[in-house]
């Protein structure tokens, strides 16, 4: 199933839920809820903002895939593992942005790794915890340096990221990339390469 990114009801929401959110429970955070849970493929149903039975499935699918105790509420310690593994809307339009200005023409397998590596980095305790920061970051991406992040993505660029948000890391972990034919940092080649994919180098 396709995500449709646009803007939803509910707009931009808060950074967490104030508290725990449960069935019965509405608004924009349960919309963000929501859309984190369909960006990982656990909530196949329309986004309402209403917290019934099927977000709470979502809940208990998401809580038993990470470890967490299965109470289908989406309390302090779920909302903390879903910042982690999952992307809000803006953020999702970010990582689109990333992965079309830093791999569009590259092979789609390619254009996934570089949202994997964005997602490695977030996961990573060497790097911010939020995809702003770890894209923003100084000299971390060179179409952030070069204005080229500000094109628009096109669709194979959203379904890139969704698939690499779900889990789908070619890049076997990896947390940085370059092209051997245009790197000049002598420090680059001295990481530890696992994988090479199109005209990008994936390294530890």
């Amino acid at each position: 199933m396709v995500i449709t990114f646009g803007l939803g009801f509910y707009g931009e929401t808060t950074q967490a839920a104030a508290s725990t959110l449960q069935v019965g429970s509405k608004g924009g955070d349960v919309w963000d809820l929501q859309y984190r849970l369909k960006a990982l493929g656990l909530f196949n149903q329309q986004l309402t903002g209403y917290y019934g039975t099927y977000t709470k499935n979502a809940v208990q699918s998401f809580q038993r895939n990470y470890g967490l105790q299965v109470d289908g509420k989406a309390g302090s310690q779920t909302w903390q593992a879903l910042k982690k593994y999952s992307l809000n809307q803006s953020e999702m339009d970010i990582m689109a942005k990333v992965i079309y200005s830093e791999a569009r023409g590259e092979p789609y397998v390619g254009q996934v790794a570089v949202g994997a590596v964005v997602m490695n980095r977030i996961q990573s305790a060497k790097f911010p915890d939020n995809i702003r920061d770890v894209v923003f970051q100084r000299g971390a991406f060179t179409a952030v340096d070069d204005g080229q992040f500000w094109l628009t993505p096109d669709k194979t660029s959203y379904l890139a990221a969704q698939d690499a948000v779900r889990g789908w890391d070619p890049t076997y972990n990896s947390l940085f990339y370059f092209n051997p034919k245009t790197a000049t940092s002598a420090w680059i080649w001295t990481r530890p390469q696992n994988v090479t994919i199109g005209n990008h180098i994936f390294t530890d």
